[in-house]
Order: C-alpha cells, then structure tokens, then sequence
C-alpha cells in the first residue's frame, strides 16, 4: 500500500521524500490518508484522498467548484489578513497543473495541505463549541457572499429541494414495494399537511427575494477545524458537497443535527425535543460571523431553514424505509422509521416554538 501511495504521491507538485501514509479521520464516504514528506531536513504534512465515484458521479466536476471556491477563500483571506495556509483548504496541483490525478484504474486521488495544529470534534463536548461553529459557518457565508454561485456544477441534484424530497416520498408511498405502508400512515399523513410548508423556500426563490448562495451541506460539528492552543475554529472542510444552495438551509441543518435533545435515530420520541437554548447559541454565532452579509429575506427565514430542514430530513429517512432501506446505514430492524419519527416530532416541537424562534432572530440581527 506504501509503494501505492508513493506512486500516487509522485503525480503532484510535491518535492521530497515520501516518509509514510496512514489512514485518517472518521469519515465514510472517501478513503483519506495522512500523508508525511520530508522537504529538506522537514516534514511537511497532506491529506491524500481517493474520491468516492459511487456518491460522487462526476468527480472532475466537483474538484473545479472545490478548488475554484478555496482558490477564491484564499484570496480573501489574504486581503483580510488572515493566514490563507490555515484558514481554509489548500489544492496541490499535479505535475500537469491539474487538481486531481485520474490513476490507471479510473480512481480519482487529490492531494490537499495539511491545516497543522489543529483538531475536530465528532460530537458538541460544551454549548460553546456550538456557537463557535456557528460563528465558522456564517464566516463561511460572508467570506463567499460575492462568489457566483450560479457557476457552481449542483453535483448533487435537487439534494436540498424539499419539494422534490415529498414527490420522491409521494412515489415511494404509491410503490408501497416492501409493503410497509400500513406501518407508517401517520407519518405519511403528517408529511401531506405540509406539502404546501415544504415550498416556501422554493417560492421564495422564485420570487426573487432569496439569494442562490455558495453552500457547503454538511453543516456539522467535525467539519470545523479547531485551533489546538485556543480552542477557536479556524478552517471549514469536507468541501465536496459545495454547489449553488440557500444559506438558511445550511443554517438549518446545523440546528437540525445540533440544536435537539437527543441523536437523530432515539426512538423514544419523550427524549426528543427542540432546544431552544441551543438554538440561540447558533444564531447569535450565525448572525455573528455572516458579519451583516445575509439580505433581511434570508434572516427571515432561518426559523424557517431550521424547520423545513428538519421536515425534508425526516421524509428522506421516510423514503428510505419505504423502499427498503437502501440509501442510509441500518442497524436494526425500523432505523430508518425510528429517524423519521425522530425527526418528525423536531418539526412538531419547532412550529409551536416558531414565534420564538422569530423572535431570537430579530434580536440578534438588530446588534
């Protein structure tokens, strides 16, 4: 695997000698490697990484909105005189100038600068952590708010089109192909009440008032790189799902996976609620670190983002049950069902709070 690697390696515009490889981090979808060259006497540190071609249809695609967006972080970070080498992602580029290396099998590798001195954590240890990622993701936001987003390849289709989430719901409840139907009349029904609720952000578009944004997806604790010694986030990563989006949406995700009194597959639905303390830590962060980038209609709409997040979370593991568990990860019988009801009385527990949630809004974007 060494030798692999080493071949792998001498593709990209690295100098030195290959010192080891080993794998690294907690992630599914991509096989990561820490990589270690010694340059003179010195050890520099990447990341190595084979992109998933089963989730990721057309990695060529993905590596230009990945690079073209941390090409242009880089900038910005430069001209606001930050450390542009630790605040966001750095492409090596191959031999030929490319941003990836196809191998002789059709794998596609990238090899990434290594973001020294600094950790990630899987789970929020302390309320803090909380807002300082969410002080990361809306920085994230105003340091791309002038970037085309339109220009972005969606290399997921429709993955946040709530809309298109119920008609794939619709088609699996009319498929009925596992026969699990029956078990699940409520939720379905619950989810019919709202078809009209899951298109407000798409009217919203529509109507012109919300701005498409870069968005990262993926809105989660361990996507935050944090400094060692001071324990602040410095780095925003996992970059693959990048593409054209609604930063309420990813506002939303992040409450949706963090702001809740249990994980999102408790299936003891009394452990289940909305915390709205939580909630607020996020938004202050959010609102915060956008730095006065996001339009009154986007503010608006967080609550909004939070909810219909949550909702099209909760029909995606619906769908999955139906058709037979094939997209997420089981571990027992009803997982998925679990989830969704899980996710369901999030929705529940957030429409009787929205007031509230509006209410938080409007008193941190007044600061």
């Amino acid at each position: 695997m060494a030798d692999q690697i080493q071949s792998i390696i001498s593709n990209f515009n690295v100098e030195g000698e290959f010192v080891s490889a080993v794998p690294y981090g907690s992630g599914h979808i991509n096989n990561t490697k820490y990589v270690v060259i010694n340059q003179n006497g010195k050890n520099k540190e990447y990341i190595l990484q084979r992109i998933n071609k089963n989730v990721f249809k057309d990695p060529a695609k993905l590596m230009e909105n990945y690079t073209s967006v941390t090409e242009f972080l880089r900038k910005n970070i430069i001209k606001n005189g930050g450390d542009p080498d630790r605040e966001t992602i750095n492409v090596v580029k191959t031999r030929e100038g490319k941003n990836f290396y196809l191998d002789e099998d059709g794998e596609y590798w990238r090899l990434i600068l290594f973001v020294t001195d600094s950790l990630s954590f899987d789970k929020v240890e302390r309320p803090e952590q909380f807002y300082d990622s969410a002080v990361a993701f809306g920085n994230f936001q105003y340091l791309l708010k002038s970037y085309p987003a339109e220009t972005l390849t969606e290399t997921i289709v429709n993955f946040h089109n709530t809309p298109v989430r119920f008609a794939n719901l619709m088609a699996a409840v009319d498929a009925d192909k596992c026969g699990r139907l029956s078990e699940v009349t409520s939720e379905v029904e619950f989810c019919k009440e709202r078809e009209e609720f899951a298109a407000t952000l798409e009217r919203a578009r529509e109507a012109g008032e919300l701005p498409l944004r870069v968005t990262h997806n993926d809105t989660k604790l361990n996507n935050i790189l944090f400094d060692k010694e001071t324990g602040k986030p410095i780095c925003v990563i996992d970059l693959d799902t990048i593409m054209p989006g609604y930063s309420v949406n990813d506002f939303g995700d992040s409450i949706r996976f963090g702001a809740t009194t249990a994980l999102e597959d408790e299936a003891d639905l009394t452990k289940v609620n909305f915390d709205i303390s939580l909630y607020e830590l996020y938004v202050k962060g959010f609102i915060e670190g956008a730095k006065g980038g996001l339009t009154q209609c986007e503010l608006d709409l967080l609550p909004i983002g939070a909810i219909m997040m949550t909702f099209e979370c909760g029909m995606r593991f619906l769908t999955d049950y139906l058709e037979g568990d094939t997209y997420f990860r089981t571990s027992r019988p009803a997982h998925n069902l679990d989830r969704a009801r899980n996710q369901f009385k999030l929705v529940s527990d957030m429409e009787k709070k929205l007031p509230e949630m509006r209410e938080i809004v409007n008193k941190y974007s007044q600061i």
